[in-house]
């Protein structure tokens, strides 16, 4: 049986809320309140093995770094994009916590300014891909 969407977006937060002071939603959150992450569901792929044995979830990890100005955004971004950050505690546990059967952060991407209220924060997406 595979993992539901809620039951991964949730292993998912857990393994981002390892990170120190980064802020951990399971949904995309109303309010910019940096730093911050949170799964976004890119889709989903049925029948992967034979007999639909398993099933792929595709996510993309938002996070809201900080105001794009600040220097102490800037490194939080390269300790963010750094293979010792976000993609070690996504990948710390592949099956996070027995809910997937495997998975592995691929890539970061979308590293962009977002505007939000009166600011322009900087924004990155990992490419997270979940095997059920």
């Amino acid at each position: 049986m595979s993992a539901t969407i809620s039951a991964t977006k949730a292993a998912i937060g857990t393994a981002l809320a390892t990170i120190s002071g980064l802020r951990v939603y399971d949904y995309q959150p109303d309010q910019v309140n940096p730093p911050m992450a949170w799964p976004i569901l890119d889709g989903v792929e049925y029948h992967d093995a034979m007999t639909g044995g398993m099933v792929t979830q595709t996510y993309r990890v938002g996070v809201i770094v900080g105001r794009q100005t600040d220097r102490a955004t800037q490194r939080t971004l390269d300790a963010y994009l750094s293979p010792s950050g976000i993609p070690a505690a996504l990948e710390a546990d592949p099956t996070l916590g027995g809910v997937v059967q495997a998975s592995i952060c691929e890539s970061a991407t979308q590293i962009s300014s977002i505007e939000a209220g009166d600011a322009t924060y900087l924004y990155i997406e990992f490419r997270f891909v979940v095997y059920a």
